[in-house]
């Protein structure tokens, strides 16, 4: 056996040893979990977010209604701040079975469902309506699902609003700005490009890891939406934010494939009934907790700038041809400048 093979061959092992490591952790947590409900069905909810996120709370009304409409038998058990890993993690447990639902950015469920890459383009959509009328569309749905054969069925999608920049030292009024600046970014290859495009140097740094990055100067800014910059608490180290909104990237909430083929016909219709009717005052609870950060953030000393979006837009189309021909698995759409377009038709 080669030295290439034999090395390739100690890294895939110590990869697999990890993952095994992991469910094993949250293996423990889930069995204590299940013994305080061992008479109802628990689904297990993973993800990134503080409790007093607005995403967050979405996710808890899905798990109130969820126990309403099924008279108590089943309930959802949430493991949030990042407990049980980071973004994609939770998506590689979910497809191994360790955890049941997940809630993630379309951003990481990209490396898994090539069809999410649309998300990560630039100023793809015309309004927060044209968004929204997207998402509710049976192409919406269809993406929602596109994720089927590895294993990941999405429930619904959370506002997550638009991604803008933050950053220490400088605001990034033009795309001038940008050369040369250490911006973190999800892990998305879409994402590293726009940063890379503009001229920028793309890092993808967890999120929990980011706020540590920014004081000790691993990266100049970030991006993301206000509500993130306000519960992370980067603007603590950030004093600027230019609302550029390069994206429009929502979460989705996922379900394991096999944990969804498990139930019956009656509890599947529960758990869509409660995903789908959550949206609605997550949406609220959003749009409440951005006003809310923005007013904080201002009264910190954060500098908030809204530049001419042109000369972005105008930087970032290249982007479009880049990486129009990439193959996706969807049955309206072949490519990834297909879907585009069908996404520019939708009134």
């Amino acid at each position: 056996m080669s030295k290439t093979l034999k090395g390739a061959t100690r890294q895939l092992t110590l990869v697999t040893l990890v993952i095994i490591g992991v469910c094993i952790l949250v293996g423990v947590l889930v069995a204590k979990v299940r013994a305080k409900h061992s008479d109802v069905i628990v689904l297990k909810l993973a993800h990134c977010l503080p409790k007093e996120h607005a995403v967050h709370k979405g996710m808890e009304r899905m798990g109130e209604l969820l126990k309403e409409k099924s008279g108590g038998t089943m309930v959802v058990e949430i493991f949030p701040n990042s407990q049980l890993g980071s973004e994609r993690e939770t998506v590689e447990q979910l497809q191994l079975g360790c955890i049941d639902v997940t809630k993630v950015s379309t951003a990481t469920l990209e490396n898994f469902v090539p069809a999410m890459k649309v998300f990560g383009m630039p100023y793809l959509f015309r309004d927060s309506k044209h968004f929204w009328d997207t998402l509710n569309s049976d192409l919406g749905k269809e993406l929602a699902r596109s994720g089927a054969s590895v294993g990941l069925l999405g429930l619904c999608y959370y506002d997550s609003g638009s991604r803008s920049f933050y950053s220490k030292s400088k605001p990034i009024l033009t795309p001038k700005d940008m050369v040369g600046e250490k911006v973190r970014v999800m892990n998305s290859p879409i994402a590293v490009s726009l940063i890379e495009t503009l001229g920028g140097n793309a890092q993808t740094i967890p999120f929990g890891e980011l706020y540590t990055a920014l004081q000790q100067g691993v990266v100049d800014g970030a991006e993301n939406n206000p509500p993130s910059l306000y519960t992370s608490k980067h603007y603590e180290v950030c004093k600027y934010y230019v609302q550029d909104e390069h994206t429009s990237i929502p979460d989705i909430l996922i379900i394991s494939k096999v944990v969804w083929d498990g139930l019956t016909p009656q509890q599947q219709q529960w758990v869509q009934e409660a995903a789908n009717e959550s949206v609605a005052f997550q949406r609220e609870q959003w749009r409440l907790q951005t006003d809310q950060s923005m007013e904080i953030m201002k009264k910190a000393g954060v500098e908030v700038i809204y530049p001419p979006k042109e000369p972005f837009k105008e930087k970032l189309m290249p982007m479009y041809d880049k990486f129009r021909d990439i193959p996706i698995q969807l049955k309206s759409a072949k490519t990834l400048g297909e879907l585009v377009e069908l996404i520019r038709k939708v009134q």
